[in-house]
């Protein structure tokens, strides 16, 4: 974001991920960073849920990542990770497999809680930060 405003923010919208479900946004650029909304299993095109937290966690970060490169970033870009799971204790192994195929060393922090989440088995938000641009001389 080369030449923004400084505090300037701007919705981040794309059709390869769930559109929302109420009044918030997929994401919202600020200054160097992305933030997303929660995202859940949702296949964007057909609404569809897997059944097991794998294929679940799977489909959240092909969501999320949809939403990073339309911002130019990826998963490398990623500083922070809150992952909400249904069935904290009996999902967190499953959860944990398929995050390691998305995010690779060094990994993003992370909070992962065990929470209420009305017919899904599992939802993530992330915090990226923007690379700086080399400096030309």
């Amino acid at each position: 974001m080369t030449g923004s405003t400084p505090g300037a923010r701007r919705a981040v919208r794309t059709d390869r991920a769930p559109a929302p479900a109420g009044a918030y946004s997929q994401g919202i650029a600020a200054g160097p960073y992305l933030f997303t909304s929660g995202f859940g299993p949702q296949d964007p095109d057909t609404g569809a849920v897997a059944d097991t937290v794998g294929e679940q966690t799977a489909q959240v970060l092909r969501n999320l990542g949809a939403v990073l490169e339309a911002e130019g970033l990826g998963p490398q870009d990623v500083v922070k990770v809150t992952a909400h799971l249904q069935h904290l204790r009996r999902d967190f192994a499953a959860y944990d497999a398929a995050y390691r195929a998305f995010f690779t060393e060094p990994h993003p922090v992370r909070t992962t809680v065990g929470s209420d989440l009305m017919d899904i088995l599992v939802e993530i938000d992330v915090v990226a930060l923007r690379r700086e641009e080399p400096a030309h001389a």
